[in-house]
């Protein structure tokens, strides 16, 4: 049996040689776009090369012949290694089938190659360049494919335009055209190869970003860059994502002050009075803990009066559902009667139609209620947000007469909307919700 297998297997019907391979440091290079950082950078710091084996005139078996690497590991990027050693694969199975064989005097393939070929000029010219690129002590030369930078950021907000929301997209759009306009001024043609942008170069955008602004808008642009430069990766045109690998810097973010019951008492009889359609608004961020942003995506399909429920809208999330207090129903007026892909509020109206992006909504009631905080003497620490801190707060120290701080803050993550329970109890420390009893008996 051991005999009959070994003539199967060495039969003289089977090629004297296996099909050369290329080694691509132990990944599939079909999946290099799917790979994290880390794999392609381990995959690069191994010897890529071309084997195959050849059948040993001797023993009749098929040996291993030695690596071939043409000089290609001295590029340190996938397309170029990749590029040179396809180029020596297709001329090593020309070659071979042409009947080279290393076990002959023809051992050298450079020989072999002038002597099968020597009368065909335009291969002759052809095959000198495989020989001169086979041989490791000869430099290999690549031409390597430029990518302008324009073209490369239009590709980027191409893909973007398809996968983020209007919103996100309208500021995504606008840092990366900050960024190209500097970067023009800054003598970087937009026509110059994308890897033309380094490392130092996105610093010092950032930095000049940083000193006309604050330190929450340059991570927010190093946020946006690094997704600018990550989509290039995936798409194989840059080799690596060098902006994630620039520090974020220490930010103290800005929130709303809570108000007091009577300055909040005092803006809901004001608004009464002056701007129902601003007072309805409020109310949703007051009884709903909603966002002002989220206010203004709701439309009246979005309201449920029947079984009390509202439909919000969030950001790049699915559709969450929240109860409508009664406090909050006997706010609203008809709206049986209006067109259910209308939005609830707009300018002039209840219900009615208002083609623009989100951030001009929210902008709108901003700047309405800004008159309204001039009218008061408040400061920039209050704004429309200010009235969610200050139902949030209103309803904890409510429940809690009643319940264990474990339960209330149970029900309340309910209310809110909070993802987790430690994001809630973090929010409700950043409002100061939750504060101690007089302890002055305690320093008696």
């Amino acid at each position: 049996m051991q005999k009959v297998h070994e003539k199967v297997h060495d039969s003289t019907m089977k090629l004297n040689y296996s099909e050369p391979k290329i080694y691509t440091g132990g990944i599939d290079i079909n999946s290099w776009s799917k790979l994290s950082f880390k794999e392609k950078k381990d995959a690069l710091s191994k010897s890529w090369y071309v084997h195959y084996s050849y059948r040993n005139p001797t023993t009749g078996r098929l040996k291993r012949q030695p690596n071939i690497k043409g000089g290609a590991n001295r590029y340190r990027d996938r397309k170029s290694r990749y590029h040179i050693l396809s180029i020596l694969k297709e001329s090593l199975e020309y070659v071979l089938s042409e009947g080279y064989n290393p076990y002959e005097d023809n051992s050298s393939l450079a020989e072999f190659i002038e002597k099968k070929l020597l009368n065909k000029n335009k291969e002759v010219k052809t095959t000198k360049t495989v020989v001169k690129e086979i041989q490791p002590s000869k430099k290999t030369e690549i031409i390597k494919t430029i990518y302008p930078i324009e073209k490369a950021f239009k590709l980027v907000l191409k893909i973007k335009l398809q996968i983020q929301s209007k919103n996100s997209y309208s500021n995504f759009n606008s840092r990366i055209n900050r960024f190209e306009k500097w970067l023009k001024n800054e003598k970087i043609d937009s026509k110059e190869d994308i890897n033309s942008i380094t490392k130092k170069t996105v610093i010092q955008y950032l930095n000049s970003v940083l000193h006309s602004s604050s330190a929450r808008n340059r991570n927010n642009t190093r946020l946006d860059l690094s997704s600018l430069f990550q989509t290039l990766v995936d798409n194989e045109i840059i080799q690596r994502n060098f902006v994630s690998e620039i520090n974020v810097l220490k930010a103290t973010p800005e929130r709303n002050k809570t108000y007091t019951n009577t300055q909040q008492e005092d803006i809901f009889k004001y608004l009464k009075q002056s701007n129902e359609i601003l007072y309805l608004f409020v109310q949703f961020v007051s009884y709903n803990y909603l966002r002002p942003v989220e206010v203004c995506r709701l439309k009246i399909k979005d309201i449920d009066l029947t079984d009390k429920k509202l439909y919000v809208r969030a950001k790049n999330k699915p559709v969450k559902i929240k109860i409508i207090p009664d406090i909050l129903i006997k706010q609203l007026p008809d709206l049986t009667k209006l067109d259910k892909d209308d939005f609830l509020f707009t300018p002039e109206v209840i219900g009615g139609k208002w083609d623009t992006i989100e951030n001009n909504k929210r902008n709108y009631f901003s700047k309405q209620f800004k008159k309204v905080k001039d009218h008061f003497g408040l400061g920039k620490d209050y704004g429309l947000y200010s009235f969610r801190h200050t139902f949030i707060t209103k309803l904890y120290k409510e429940m809690a007469k009643t319940a264990t701080p474990l339960e209330v803050k149970s029900k309340l993550q309910l209310i809110t909307g909070h993802a987790d329970m430690k994001a809630l109890e973090m929010y409700l420390r950043d409002i100061d919700a939750v504060l101690p009893d007089d302890y002055s008996n305690l320093l008696k």
